[in-house]
């Protein structure tokens, strides 16, 4: 069973309202609630939301949330939260709606307690929420991490920085890039989208000068988070190993393989006309060199390559997914 708990708030009694996070825990969850396909990836997600006077979300319901989330012995137990957030020198606090001071909301310690001792063997916590990169850390002055095995955090700012909303409002930039990622900029060639992935996706996008996401994991292997569709067919992948029998095979081409042509060129004899079966495996060809798996050699496109009869080859990537065919691992 894969759970998850998603909670945003916007209002709060005490302390200054936010505006966005409200619609960051509806996006996190449409997001996560089924695979590219419709296929049902977290049922039912638990959504949070604190909008009004009418709705706050006390720290006592939070806590009481989070300690249910990771309560049992699911497969992965997932836990987002946008809201304020508190840093003292005991430690961080995500705030919940009743909050006065900051340092009465829920603290991080208990939340990593609770994931710790938790039986699920993913435990994730993605917060976005100011000074959230204190999470897992032992004590505020050492920065020693303490990640029990099979959990990772990944949060919107360090333990010193604030997390910036999208310009305009309305969302969080850190919750805006964890969807996209979602969504299929951090899948990998057969649409699978883990926490590492989703990490470096959020990292490149907000460059050296901008708020700094925190990545922190103990884990042997990485979860899918979620499944995009996938950038290539799985047949085609697969058939890596039967185009490019080695590695280093270099797949040589002529101007039968290439069904599209110039008129002088389909009025020359010296031409052979285009082959279906080449065109077919050509067309094949092309779609690795679009995901970067393979590469034309000696021609700066396919089309070149084919028409002046020289040859493609695997690129790094493609050798990867190579091995990983051969192995049987795809």
């Amino acid at each position: 069973m894969r759970k998850a708990l998603i909670v945003g708030i916007d209002h709060y009694d005490h302390i200054p309202a936010l505006s966005g996070c409200v619609n960051d825990a509806h996006s996190v969850k449409a997001a996560l609630e089924r695979h590219a396909d419709g296929t049902v990836n977290f049922p039912k997600p638990r959504v949070i939301t604190g909008t009004g006077p009418h709705d706050v979300v006390t720290r006592q319901m939070l806590r009481d949330a989070v300690r249910e989330l990771f309560a049992g012995d699911s497969s992965i137990a997932l836990f987002y939260f946008a809201g304020h957030g508190y840093i003292e020198d005991t430690g961080g606090f995500l705030c919940a709606g009743d909050c006065k001071t900051g340092d009465d909301g829920l603290s991080l310690t208990d939340v990593m307690t609770f994931a710790s001792n938790s039986r699920a063997k993913n435990k994730v916590i993605i917060l976005d929420s100011c000074h959230s990169g204190i999470a897992g850390d032992a004590t505020r002055t050492g920065g020693l991490a303490e990640i029990s095995e099979g959990m990772t955090i990944l949060t919107a700012s360090t333990a010193e920085q604030y997390a910036k909303e999208v310009p305009g409002g309305g969302a969080g930039v850190f919750t805006n890039l964890f969807v996209d990622a979602l969504g299929g900029a951090a899948a990998n060639l057969v649409g699978e989208v883990t926490p590492g992935s989703v990490y470096a996706h959020i990292d490149q996008s907000l460059g050296p000068w901008a708020q700094r996401p925190v990545f922190k994991t103990n884990v042997k292997t990485f979860v899918s988070l979620r499944k995009a569709n996938p950038p290539i067919e799985l047949v085609d992948l697969q058939a890596l190993t039967t185009h490019f029998p080695t590695r280093d095979f270099e797949f040589h081409l002529d101007p039968s393989y290439e069904p599209e042509r110039l008129q002088e060129q389909r009025d020359d004899p010296a031409i052979p006309a285009p082959d279906p079966q080449k065109n077919a495996i050509f067309a094949v060809l092309q779609r690795y060199v679009k995901v970067n798996l393979a590469r034309p050699i000696g021609a700066p496109h396919m089309w070149h390559a084919a028409m002046q009869s020289k040859s493609c080859g695997l690129t790094v990537l493609g050798q990867h997914y190579w091995r990983l065919v051969k192995e049987g691992l795809i």
